[in-house]
């Protein structure tokens, strides 16, 4: 028979003799084996088993059991119990409160568990017939509430026990050292003195201990947070429990592990987490400005733990994330470099993942905190598809950066993050047609490869309507590279002079590339149009009925250009070139305006800007945009100079040709706009392109209404909203005003029409 309920001792296995009585006894002999078994129980309590023979006890009790005598064993056996816990166990419990009292305890709780086991292998027949079928309790039970009644239960032995072992937990707590064993074992006494259940474990110990934790974590997190910073505070914490962890696995009961727990985050982590969070000097703002790493890991683990303490931290984040990219990316801020704002915000956005992946392990809410906030803030600004349509060109261009393909294609990856965030995805679409057309134009791709990676990017993305123009670019690009070649071997075979001009015509297809209806007018001299003219009669010859209208606003030109003077008084450390050199030759990479402005000056040797407006007719915008590079900068690569010598220009100011201009280069590229912070589309040219994409949103929205009111037929307007903003999700987000507005205009078209009942309800009209 098991040993039932002794922590440390081995099993004992008591092999009896079974021998079974059918005879029936009269009262006498239940009275004479009655005594028998007293004695043996007496005998047992006392640890005085020597001479007594368990299989004869067995049989008695067995017997007395099938005479039907087993409620005057269970009476007695309960009164020999109590006899001996309150005559004998509880005095000595007494007694022993100065002298190592848990030891004792313990001590005698296990000599009496084994007791009690002997008692019951005795009586197992009791047990199973008498005590199981009347609903009482068993041997086992019997004197596991006899223990607690008369021991446990007086009051001096009860607070002694509490005591000293909510003693041994603040000693151990203060870091000296203590028997963990014993209170181990004292904890799991009280959770058999408990039966099935916990209540006197609880009552004993797990209640006044928890109580006792709760002041304890109240002190210390007030002490604490008045003297240490938020990290070291969260340091403390999440070392606190750690230990009680540690101390609750060693020697607590399961369930109150998991309870303490709960009353460290409660009193430690709960209650004060707002304060924490917002600390000025230490708080998450500082722990991000100043990438604590570990220390942000540590709020995200220990706010985790607790209801409530991830939404507080993200909130707090939040409104970090959107205070500080508004200053990386603000309207304000519109003067400055594009590309260096989208940069500084991708740099932005790449610490936020670094703490995302190294602080936050990912997570799920602190994930699309980042990206609501960086969506917010990249769509504040209104400037942002251009500005991000700059940046991609900025990578794709030619010379402006010793950019490996791999670095290209990373940060293309990069601007295609922030496409996917982007709500203006057509208004960027049409930048990009700008940008791309100049990098085509002007031979300044770094290469079609990389060209087509992008557009396939933004084609997974938006779908292939999004990249079709942008593919008929390249497409008319390679189709004018026949054409030239084609040309080329015409004018071979027939009596036809270009004037010694090199020249090169891309034809483009109207719609596809951002052409202009009305081009901007220029006068451009005789011998590149002569040229064109011939051109014209060759392509319109093989394509009856088309029409070519020159671009020339989008034109570049190589220019041969001889510079005569002396250089004795040009002071300019970049110059190659020496005193006894007079005749120098360059040639110049100009725009289409530029070279009408250049070649005006093999007529004469002067002209007023008034004079060039004539003689160029090309609008003053454009014509300044043109003049500018060529007449201001560094004086020695000034390719006119301009009298008065200053920035602004008067109708009277008189242009020559620099005669002293010099440079290294032997090819030198003349920009239309001087510096790279103006690379942006000029205000008045992106307040058309806003008009036009603004007029052509109208179009999308009322095409959109009117295929979803011919599938629906009838549609309240908050569900008409709705299906339209799904469709048009991909390309822009309308606004509800120019939804409104054409609505209205759909209503007077008579493509739909309001419901008699109800005013805000739309139907078809077929």
């Amino acid at each position: 028979f098991a040993n039932k309920g002794a922590f440390n001792s081995p099993q004992q296995i008591i092999l009896l003799r079974f021998q079974v009585w059918q005879m029936d006894i009269d009262d006498e002999s239940v009275d004479r084996l009655w005594i028998i078994l007293k004695a043996a129980i007496q005998q047992i309590l006392r640890k005085d088993t020597g001479g007594l023979c368990f299989s004869e006890l067995y049989n008695i009790a067995y017997m007395l059991t099938q005479q039907r005598r087993a409620m005057k064993m269970y009476a007695g056996l309960k009164e020999i119990i109590t006899q001996h816990l309150s005559s004998n166990v509880k005095p000595e419990m007494v007694d022993s409160q100065k002298n190592n009292f848990l030891g004792i305890l313990y001590k005698t709780w296990s000599d009496y568990l084994v007791e009690i086991t002997m008692i019951e292998d005795i009586f197992i027949r009791m047990d199973q017939i008498y005590a199981k079928n009347h609903g009482m309790d068993s041997v086992f039970a019997i004197g596991v509430t006899l223990f607690k009644e008369q021991v446990l239960s007086h009051s001096s032995i009860k607070k002694q026990l509490q005591q000293l072992l909510l003693g041994m937990i603040d000693q151990d707590r203060k870091g000296e050292l203590v028997d963990r064993e014993n209170i181990r074992n004292i904890c799991k006494m009280l959770m058999i003195l408990s039966l099935d259940g916990r209540s006197l474990y609880e009552e004993y110990f797990e209640e006044p201990f928890l109580s006792r934790s709760i002041k304890l974590f109240q002190s210390e997190s007030r002490k604490l947070l008045a003297e240490k910073s938020a990290d070291k505070y969260l340091k403390e914490v999440e070392d606190r429990i750690e230990e009680e962890e540690e101390r609750a696995l060693s020697c607590l009961d399961i369930s109150t592990g998991e309870r303490i727990i709960q009353v460290v985050e409660q009193e430690m982590i709960v209650k004060h987490m707002r304060t924490i969070v917002e600390m000025e000097i230490s708080g998450l703002v500082h722990m991000l400005e100043h990438t604590k790493t570990q220390d942000l890991a540590r709020m995200y683990r220990l706010l985790g733990r607790v209801p409530g303490g991830l939404k507080l931290m993200c909130d707090c984040m939040s409104s970090y994330l959107r205070q500080r990219g508004q200053l990386l990316f603000s309207q304000e801020k519109a003067g400055l470099n594009p590309v260096d704002q989208i940069q500084n915000l991708l740099d932005f956005k790449a610490q936020c993942d670094h703490f995302l992946s190294e602080s936050f392990n990912n997570n799920k809410l602190c994930n699309q905190t980042i990206i609501g906030e960086f969506e917010h803030i990249f769509n504040l600004n209104t400037h942002s598809p251009e500005y991000l349509s700059l940046f991609i060109h900025d990578k794709l261009t030619k010379g402006t950066k010793c950019l490996t393909e791999q670095e290209v294609e990373s940060y293309l990856d990069k601007a295609l993050m922030l496409f996917k965030i982007l709500q203006e995805k057509d208004m960027f679409e049409k930048y990009y047609k700008q940008h791309l057309s100049y990098r085509l134009l002007s031979n300044m791709s770094v290469s079609e490869h990389t060209e087509k990676s992008m557009i396939l990017r933004l084609k997974r993305e938006c779908g292939f309507q999004f990249t079709a123009k942008l593919e008929g670019m390249f497409k008319d690009m390679s189709i004018s590279t026949t054409t030239m070649e084609e040309f080329l071997s015409h004018i071979q075979t027939v009596p036809i002079s270009l004037s010694g001009l090199n020249l090169t015509v891309k034809v483009l297809t109207s719609g596809v590339w951002p052409t202009q209806p009305q081009a901007p007018k220029c006068s451009i001299p005789s011998i590149p149009s002569t040229a064109f003219e011939v051109f014209r009669s060759f392509y319109l010859a093989k394509h009856n009925g088309r029409q070519l209208m020159l671009q020339y606003h989008m034109g570049w030109a190589d220019v041969n250009a001889t510079f005569y003077g002396s250089l004795q008084k040009v002071n300019d450390p970049e110059s190659n070139a020496g005193g006894a050199q007079v005749t120098r030759k360059h040639i110049l990479q100009v725009s289409t305006f530029q070279m009408t402005i250049l070649m005006l000056f093999n007529n004469r040797e002067t002209f007023t800007f008034k004079e060039i407006q004539q003689e160029t007719d090309i609008p003053d915008n454009d014509l300044l945009r043109a003049l500018l590079p060529l007449y201001w900068g560094k004086p020695s690569q000034r390719v006119l100079v301009k009298e008065p010598d200053c920035k602004q220009i008067k109708k009277e100011d008189i242009f020559t040709v620099n005669d002293e201009f010099s440079s290294k280069k032997y090819k030198v590229k003349m920009k239309l706009v001087p510096g790279k912070k103006e690379a942006a589309v000029p205000q008045k040219e992106g307040e058309k392109t806003r008009y036009r994409v603004d007029q052509e949103r109208k179009l999308q929205i009322e095409a959109a209404i009117v295929r979803i009111m011919k599938s629906k037929n009838r549609l309240h307007h908050r569900a008409l909203v709705t299906e339209l903003t799904q469709q048009l999700q991909g390309s822009f987000q309308p606004s509800s005003a120019v939804v409104k507005t054409c609505i209205e205009t759909l209503i007077e078209k008579e493509f739909i029409a309001r419901t008699p009942e109800d005013e805000r309800a739309y139907v078809y009209i077929a």
